[in-house]
């Protein structure tokens, strides 16, 4: 669990993905992203910054929300970061959830979080403008449309970059 004096440090929740799309998606950030840069297993920010005083409540809310279940999230092609890469995701059923979590915690959220949703997988960041125009261009030009697996929502503590993981609340089995 978390130490002594981070209990206010916001939260950040993911979608949790199946173990092999995680790997996948993993292995292109550790093909592309800066290794002294890259803190993070790739993932799927849902949310950025929760008060991490409202962790019960959080953890409440999603056990209602996720009682669906799994689905899977069409990946859909290549986006510029500007300064890297990203893999862009089709909302649909992500965002339905992201929707109605938001929705009961509208109160909490920042601008960031309050703002539009666009799921997306950052494969690269931190890099010279050239270089991630050029990744853009080597991902496009072999990308080839796929889905991933969502399976629940993973909830993390941010500690400044690192993040702690707290909890995984899956989704139901499907009947």
């Amino acid at each position: 669990m978390a130490e002594a004096g981070t209990g206010d440090a916001p939260l950040v929740l993911t979608a949790a993905l199946d173990a092999e799309d995680a790997e996948r998606l993993d292995a292109l950030r550790r093909e592309h992203f800066p290794a002294h840069r890259n803190e993070l297993a790739a993932h799927v920010t849902l949310f950025h910054a929760l008060p991490g005083e409202r962790l019960g409540e959080v953890l409440d809310d999603l056990r209602s929300a996720c009682r669906r279940p799994g689905f899977d999230v069409p990946v859909t092609g290549v986006r510029s970061l500007g300064r890297g890469a990203a893999l862009v995701l089709e909302p649909g059923e992500l965002a339905r959830l992201r929707g109605e979590l938001a929705r009961r915690w509208q109160p909490w959220l920042t601008r960031q979080d309050a703002q539009g949703f666009r799921p997306h997988v950052t494969v690269q960041n931190f890099v010279d403008p050239a270089v991630a125009r050029t990744t853009v261009a080597d991902l496009s030009a072999s990308f080839a449309p796929f889905a991933v697996r969502a399976v629940g929502v993973d909830v993390h503590r941010y500690l400044g970059g690192p993040w702690e993981h707290l909890h995984r609340e899956e989704f139901d089995a499907p009947a």
